[in-house]
């Protein structure tokens, strides 16, 4: 059991740990990663295991969003980290003569909390970790006690390869979380929803630590089927990402904007995909996930009856197996309640919209919270285009869903209620250091242009010269 002792006992080792240097080196940076994929492998059984334990995963969906795709990002990074953390060496300029050469060191913040959710217990533990240890942070990971099969399996897996004070997995819920936040950590990075990211973010302010924050977006995220998409290819894409987890992702398609005209076919094939995808009955079906627990599903259950009279399909659960069908409920407004906030869910409202109308839906959309991310279905590349590079979220897809957040090289986070900072691969690295200028003096050749006198003839020509350096 943690206590504020024992928390901050193990911060003041990492600490201390940090500050012997070891960390610094970028071949044992590498040789620690390297450890922590090896044993996401020889752990692979005990974390399918805890999965679906906590969540009800499938083996397939487990290795898929959670386990092969943090082992990807170490491969990035392993391959990456030696050409990302050189120092970078610019030319002083002019204006610093007879300096020469200036260099910006890629330096760890020191230790570093990591806040993981439930939703992704593995990815949303290790990815971020793998950037703290790219960086040569320390880190201690709060994990959720939501999900209690997978934190114990992580803290099995962890203290088997890292030494506690270099890594190490604490347990319990919010109150151990804020015992955490009030230690003096050089570096948080939450993942949640915005109401908990606000409270990371004034207890850090404490410390003036800095943050990253990954959020799901206060108001959902939108995808938008237009009249020339390809309805069934939309259709198939959003019934695939609405099963995956039972809706609780935090990228996930939270609502669906349809042309009208194409609403109900599309509204169809979308029955017919959840359908093919999980069976006709979804309750039985061992590979559909769960929600997380009895709050969770009640939350859900409640949110459907107030929409029972426009439930186009699903609309069933089960509380004994937490299991809730996905469900479609059409038509839905923009105005109502459901399409204000995150749901979290297997609840999909489906919002038709007038062609001649599509600009002010676009308004709508801009004038609440930014999304995590924006879904766009659509033939016409020039009004693509035009769509996504005038909205305001954290990532997004063209006629495909969440596939961006597998793309090598590129950052991953929201912005506003959605997030800030970003991760993966070389954007994780350079979230958890700090670029640290070092210009190279010399001691010969020193010119007396910065110091005084000021006035005078000596100062007139001083400032002619400044004037023709710094111009």
């Amino acid at each position: 059991m943690w206590t504020k002792e024992t928390i901050h006992e193990l911060v003041t080792r990492q600490k201390q740990y940090f500050r012997t240097n070891e960390t610094l080196d970028i071949d044992w940076r590498i040789r620690q990663l390297k450890r922590l994929k090896t044993a996401l492998s020889l752990y692979e059984d005990d974390l399918i295991a805890a999965l679906m334990s906590d969540l009800g995963r499938s083996e397939t969906e487990a290795y898929l969003a959670d386990i092969g795709s943090v082992i990807m990002e170490i491969n990035e990074t392993i391959q990456g980290l030696k050409r990302w953390a050189r120092p970078e060496l610019h030319l002083s300029g002019l204006a610093c003569f007879p300096s020469i050469f200036t260099r910006v060191y890629k330096m760890p913040y020191g230790t570093s909390l990591i806040i993981s959710p439930f939703n992704f217990p593995v990815m949303l533990s290790i990815g971020p970790l793998a950037a703290a240890i790219a960086g040569g942070n320390t880190a201690v990971i709060k994990a959720s006690s939501k999900s209690p099969a997978t934190t114990k399996a992580l803290q099995k897996i962890l203290s088997d390869i890292f030494p506690e004070e270099y890594v190490a997995v604490v347990d319990g819920g919010h109150d151990i979380a804020d015992l955490c936040l009030e230690e003096r950590f050089d570096k948080i990075f939450y993942t949640g929803s915005p109401k908990v990211g606000s409270h990371v973010m004034e207890m850090a302010s404490h410390n003036l630590t800095p943050v990253a924050l990954e959020l799901g977006g206060e108001t959902g995220n939108w995808a938008i089927v237009r009249k020339d998409a390809e309805i069934f290819d939309a259709a198939r894409k959003i019934a695939f990402f609405k099963i995956m987890n039972s809706g609780q992702i935090c990228i996930n398609v939270n609502q669906v904007a349809v042309e009208e005209s194409i609403a109900e076919e599309f509204i169809d094939c979308l029955k017919s995909e959840i359908g093919r995808q999980i069976g006709t009955d979804p309750l039985t079906n061992p590979e559909y996930p769960h929600l997380i627990n009895h709050d969770a599903y009640d939350k859900c259950a409640a949110q459907a009856a107030e929409y029972a009279d426009r439930i186009y399909c699903g609309g069933h659960g089960d509380p004994d197996t937490l299991r809730f069908e996905p469900t479609v409920i059409y038509p839905v407004g923009t105005d109502e309640e459901i399409v204000k906030h995150e749901l979290f869910s297997p609840l999909l409202p489906v919002v038709p919209y007038k062609e001649d109308e599509e600009d002010a839906l676009l308004d709508i959309i801009a004038s609440r919270e930014h999304g995590l991310a924006f879904y766009l279905f659509t033939t016409d590349k020039a009004r693509a285009k035009e769509i996504m590079t005038t909205q305001q979220y954290g990532g997004g897809c063209i006629n495909e869903v969440c596939l961006h957040l597998m793309v090598k090289g590129v950052p991953f986070n929201g912005t506003g209620h959605s997030g800030m900072g970003a991760y993966h691969g070389e954007w994780g690295f350079r979230e958890f250091t700090h670029p640290q200028t070092v210009l190279t003096g010399s001691t010969r050749f020193n010119l007396p242009l910065r110091e005084h006198p000021y006035s005078g003839l000596e100062g007139d020509w001083k400032l002619k010269a400044l004037k023709i350096f710094q111009r």
